[in-house]
């Protein structure tokens, strides 16, 4: 039998997550999460889908990524899916920055590896986990292809009118100053799902993919491709966030510094972790939010209100961006879950062809639906996202060329 699993792997700076799935049917076999890595209450959760199998917990500590790889690779032999096994195809790599070199999934050696080193500058937070995962799984099983799947890639599409930020050209190619955009395994993923939904191919259909969850991302996708995103060099721009401001005038950051006295590393702090719902009203949980509202909290109504306004003038700019449009889908924790926020982003906006059924609106589902009017002109789509089957996809398909 020729190989057909993949392992995907999602390092973060203190965490691995990871699924294993078997691309005949695109079907997962286990799923698990290594958390709080370097710290005595380490916690490794790891559930055996393909047996049916109970989730299996355990504390203790786990002292860096090898260790937490190898508590990894442990959990997947008792249920006979070891990292030894020759059905594993590959070990596909969540890499969050692939700037512009990086435009489509890569098999992994030592210049790639360089290369995304070199690209640490722009995501210094999110690619050195990244590495530490990569080196730790090439170690294990050195064997193996190992696929990097970047997030920005997606959005690679981009012509440089949307890409390119107004200032002096010679100073952004210095310093790799663009538009890189970021969950795009996610865009990818749900433009072509929605595609799907309407019953046409992607390369027909002109989507607008909201990414709600803590931190969150639009895009407008023409034919299948990325002509635009709403974050930048960063994750911190564009829509409010749970933590993060989004769009914020530039000089407020030298406002803050000459007035405030504070600096760089205390206002990156604070736009990246002291922002967005969490700096407007104390809770970055939507649900929480949502209660409060209910409740009467003025507070909370504002953060909400602010929320809503920024997503909708994202709406209408990718409204005009893309001339037309066929669908919006909503996606990630709060796109699917909050009612609420679906039908207030869409509120007012008849004139562009959108609206929500309410009692469709209200429905809770795992499966891709329509919750606009039967004859809307602009479909209003719940699409849940699926990163690692992306991952997967994207990964087994490189490998098996």
């Amino acid at each position: 039998m020729s190989a057909t699993r993949v392992l995907v792997l999602n390092s973060g700076s203190s965490s691995v997550k990871y699924q294993l799935l078997d691309m005949r049917d695109s079907s997962r076999l286990a799923a698990g999460l290594v958390e709080r890595i370097g710290e005595e209450t380490s916690r490794i959760r790891h559930t055996p889908l393909a047996s049916g199998g109970g989730t299996r917990e355990s504390v203790g500590p786990v002292a860096d990524h090898e260790a937490a790889l190898k508590a990894v690779a442990e959990e997947l032999s008792r249920d006979g899916l070891g990292l030894d096994s020759p059905e594993l195809a590959a070990i596909g790599h969540r890499v969050v920055h692939g700037g512009k070199t990086f435009t489509e999934p890569t098999v992994i050696d030592d210049t790639v590896l360089a290369e995304i080193e070199r690209l640490i500058p722009v995501a210094p937070l999110h690619n050195p986990a990244n590495l530490t995962g990569i080196r730790t799984a090439r170690a294990l099983r050195p064997d193996l292809p190992q696929v990097a799947v970047f997030d920005t890639a997606f959005h690679t599409t981009m012509p440089d009118s949307a890409a390119r930020y107004a200032i002096d050209v010679a100073t952004a190619d210095e310093h790799r100053i663009r538009r890189y955009g970021f969950h795009g395994t996610s865009h990818a993923y749900v433009s072509r799902a929605t595609a799907r939904l309407l019953g046409k191919a992607p390369e027909d259909v002109n989507v607008i993919v909201l990414h709600l969850g803590n931190g969150a991302s639009a895009s407008a996708v023409r034919g299948g491709k990325c002509v635009d995103t709403s974050m930048g060099l960063t994750p911190l721009e564009g829509l409010v966030m749970g933590t993060r401001s989004g769009d914020i005038d530039p000089a407020v950051i030298f406002h803050l510094a000459r007035v405030g006295g504070m600096s760089i590393d205390e206002i990156d702090t604070l736009l990246n972790k002291k922002s967005g719902l969490i700096g407007l009203c104390g809770d970055n949980d939507m649900r929480e939010i949502r209660r409060r509202i209910d409740a009467g909290d003025e507070e909370a109504k504002l953060a909400f209100d602010i929320y809503i306004h920024r997503l909708k003038k994202y709406i209408g700019a990718y409204c005009a961006v893309l001339g037309r449009v066929d669908a919006i889908a909503f996606t990630a924790g709060v796109g699917e879950n909050a009612s609420e926020v679906r039908e207030a982003a869409v509120a007012g906006l008849e004139t562009l062809g959108l609206a929500v059924d309410g009692a469709l609106n209200a429905v809770r589902g795992d499966e891709p639906r329509l919750v606009s009017p039967a004859d809307a002109r602009v479909k209003v789509a719940v699409v849940p996202t699926d990163e690692e089957l992306e991952i997967a996809t994207q990964a087994y398909a490189l490998v098996k060329k």
